[in-house]
């Protein structure tokens, strides 16, 4: 199993923690003055302090403009709807809030996406069956 290292920036390390820790469940891993790691769902995310990426809706999903670029998780259903709940009892500003997209279809899936306190979109995705991931 390989797992991905992604590094990006964030304005802020005490917002960050909050929200990738406390919000998100994320364990927080090494860390200086200038960045701290997360396990993103059994991936290696490192955000260090700096100017944030520029994002815009780009992206044609369905019949959405989806933020791009952005970072995203494929969970399975239950626990895309654990998060889900929790995201939505902590009254998170979605852009797009907990829906199913393609349903019926090759690839149904749950999804949600709002942004970090930096403005760093995210998507988490849930597929009630993970082989259907890769579906088409």
């Amino acid at each position: 199993m390989a797992i991905f290292h992604l590094a990006y920036n964030v304005i802020d390390l005490q917002s960050t923690r909050r929200f990738y820790g406390d919000l998100l469940g994320c364990d927080e891993g090494r860390s200086t003055d200038t960045w701290v790691d997360f396990n993103f769902f059994g991936n290696q995310l490192s955000l260090h302090l700096g100017q944030p990426f520029e994002t815009r809706a780009t992206g044609k999903v369905g019949d959405h403009m989806v933020m791009m670029p952005h970072l995203g998780v494929v969970l399975d259903i239950e626990k895309w709807q654990e998060l889900a709940e929790k995201l939505t009892a902590e009254k998170v500003d979605f852009i797009i809030p907990p829906t199913v997209r393609f349903k019926g279809q090759p690839g149904e899936q749950s999804t949600m996406f709002f942004c970090d306190p930096s403005g760093n979109p995210i998507e988490i995705k849930g597929f009630a069956d993970m082989g259907a991931v890769f579906s088409h």
